[in-house]
């Protein structure tokens, strides 16, 4: 019985010691707070692109760390890359932007 109360406890330790540093999310990357900022610019990045007719919102794919955007995947068009882009760069906290989105031919 003791052996079981001593394994529970030391499970329930290994459990709640991530939660248990502070704030850091995702491997120390960024803070709670900045994962909240960055999550807010990624919504305000694809609500731009599903404003748009020249951007497939659903083909891009959008992914921000410490306000950096990253965007990838396929495009119909060079215009479209473009696009995307530039209407990622056009949102305000956007530090700077990845195009990693290529060209569907």
């Amino acid at each position: 019985m003791k052996a079981l109360i001593t394994a529970l406890a030391i499970s329930a330790a290994a459990v709640a010691a991530p939660l248990l540093q502070g704030c850091s999310v995702a491997r120390d990357q960024q803070t709670a707070g900045s994962y909240v900022d960055d999550t807010a610019l990624t919504t305000r990045v694809k609500a731009k692109f599903a404003e748009d007719k020249t951007v497939s919102a659903m083909s891009i794919h959008v992914e921000t760390l410490k306000g950096v955007v990253q965007l990838s995947g396929f495009a119909k068009s060079a215009e479209e890359r473009s696009k995307a882009e530039e209407l990622a760069r056009s949102v305000s906290g956007v530090v700077a932007v990845r195009n990693d989105i290529a060209l569907r031919g």
